[in-house]
């Protein structure tokens, strides 16, 4: 029998400074400090448009801590979904704006931003296409450029991310 999950809610991030840390994720994504647990030295962040308790732990394991190795076993990205193809283009520029964007690509049903937290987590922050416009892409994952561009051209204000919850509680 297989768990019946729905998707996945959150995820949980060692760091060699936590302060450090949690003011990237604040300014770079947003993300609000909702709770702190000093005696793990761990702090819970939530995005803006969230309906979850938090989105993401850290927990701070000192600068003393080896780091993990890139192409090693183990979480390679975490991939943050945005509602539309122009919050993608203002998450790009973000990243740059912070010196923690890594690159982009195009795979197919989503387009794609990437960057680096100043632990090296790297993450991936995407937008996905109308279901209806997946097309060959429903049974592929490509690697390809993006060219982002004509990408707002085509897709702008087009939003997929479903429900987003607002201050008022609901879309």
């Amino acid at each position: 029998m297989s768990i019946p999950a729905v998707r996945l809610n959150h995820a949980v991030l060692f760091v060699a400074d936590l302060e450090r840390a949690e003011r990237f994720y604040t300014e770079v994504f947003g993300m609000q400090v909702i709770a702190r647990e000093p005696r793990a030295r761990a702090a819970f962040l939530r995005l803006a448009r969230s309906g979850n308790h938090h989105d993401l732990g850290l927990f701070g394991v000192g600068t003393a801590a080896p780091a993990k190795a890139r192409g090693a076993v183990g979480l390679y990205h975490l991939a943050w979904q945005v509602d539309t193809i122009d919050e993608l283009a203002q998450a790009r520029q973000s990243l740059l704006d912070h010196g923690a964007y890594t690159g982009e690509s195009s795979h197919g049903a989503t387009k794609s931003v990437y960057g680096a937290d100043p632990d090296g987590n790297e993450f991936e922050v995407m937008w996905m296409l109308p279901r209806d416009a997946w097309g060959t892409y429903e049974v592929a994952a490509p690697i390809d450029a993006l060219d982002l561009n004509a990408e707002l051209e085509r897709w702008s204000g087009v939003r997929t991310a479903g429900r987003i919850v607002t201050d008022a509680g609901a879309a």
